[in-house]
């Protein structure tokens, strides 16, 4: 058990609080700490402002965790499986899904997908002509490549989407039911999942103001995966501070309850070299161009950020960790928060290295 010493670091919560009254977010929870400790939480602003009853944020807020999805779902999926060798690294794309081929596709592996590295495109709004997640996914799987496999890193949903479809046709199980049986449940991640219920929408922070004036409460913020149906291995979890708590004590500090140690070491390496970034599988490593972390990390750090506003960081030798959970998108997509994400992660090393 894991228990908050609240500190409270007078610089990171005067921070997250001018981000608050400057409307740069509605509200965050964060917390940081070492190995299997946390030191200090923060809990600022609003879980709701506008198209709704005002809230105040709390401690067992849940999240809409974007992007997070990938590195805290999709990817401990897939390593289990390759623990269990009913996948390898190696393996084609086609082997299991044998509806993705073309020219190049035959070339491409789950690394790959893992990686960023497969060639497929970053993005495509399948939501404006597709309802449906095996509609989706058909369609995903008959994208031509934009680039040849293995020559470049373009941060792709479509590869995740293809993971979490290869996940369920290797477990024959739902992502959610998969995610519960080899991640959840063994890290006493009691509150994380797909679909939240209605019981829990006073507890979901907002994430946009739709154009009827009401805020998306509860319903994943990211265009294909609630036309997907809300499950999906890019985008589509939701999960409270402690939760991610626990998930990211596992990564900093490996005790076997998730993977085998040498199996998360091993993900962490750098797999991209003499390619345009510093990718491991899954995660983004220090020098990336997507790296909030800044110089003071120490080098073998790795971080993912979630559109909706949220992120993890974490440092495998030091063992060191930072969540940072905000509904920044509450206030519009347009709101940038890179320069408080890159503020609030050099200013937390700081803290904890004191």
């Amino acid at each position: 058990m894991a228990y908050v010493i609240p500190k409270n670091s007078h610089e990171l919560g005067a921070m997250l609080n001018r981000a608050v009254t400057n409307h740069i977010i509605p509200g965050a929870i964060a917390m940081i700490g070492c190995g299997h400790k946390a030191t200090e939480l923060f809990v600022v602003g609003q879980q709701l402002l506008e198209g709704g009853e005002p809230s105040p944020m709390r401690e067992n807020t849940l999240f809409d965790m974007a992007s997070l999805t990938k590195v805290m779902v999709t990817l401990p999926l897939v390593l289990s499986l390759i623990e269990d060798k009913r996948l390898t690294l190696q393996d084609r794309v086609r082997d299991y899904l044998p509806e993705f081929q073309g020219m190049d596709k035959d070339s491409v592996t789950i690394s790959q997908l893992l990686t960023h590295t497969a060639g497929l495109i970053a993005h495509r709004e399948y939501f404006k002509y597709l309802t449906g997640y095996s509609p989706i996914v058909e369609a995903v799987m008959t994208e031509p490549l934009e680039y040849k496999p293995g020559t470049k890193i373009i941060y792709s949903d479509l590869g995740y989407i293809l993971l979490g479809e290869i996940v369920q046709r290797v477990t024959k199980k739902t992502l959610h039911n998969a995610a519960e049986e080899r991640v959840f449940s063994r890290l006493g991640m009691v509150e994380s999942g797909y679909k939240p219920s209605e019981s829990l929408r006073n507890r979901i922070a907002a994430t946009e103001v739709m154009k009827d004036g009401r805020a998306k409460v509860g319903i994943v913020h990211d265009d294909n995966a609630e036309a997907m149906g809300g499950e999906s291995g890019h985008a589509g979890l939701f999960s409270t501070v402690y939760d991610v708590m626990h998930y990211v004590m596992e990564w900093s500090e490996p005790s076997g309850k998730l993977l085998c140690p040498a199996t998360i070491t091993s993900s962490l390496s750098f797999r991209t070299k003499g390619l345009n970034g510093y990718r491991a599988l899954g995660w983004v490593l220090r020098g990336d161009a997507h790296d909030v972390l800044g110089n003071a990390w120490p080098a073998t750090s790795a971080s993912h950020t979630g559109y909706t506003g949220t992120s993890i960081a974490f440092d495998i030798e030091s063992h060191y960790w930072v969540i940072l959970l905000t509904n920044r998108v509450h206030l519009g997509r347009q709101n940038d928060i890179t320069e408080l994400r890159h503020q609030f992660h050099k200013a937390a090393i700081s803290v904890l290295m004191s």
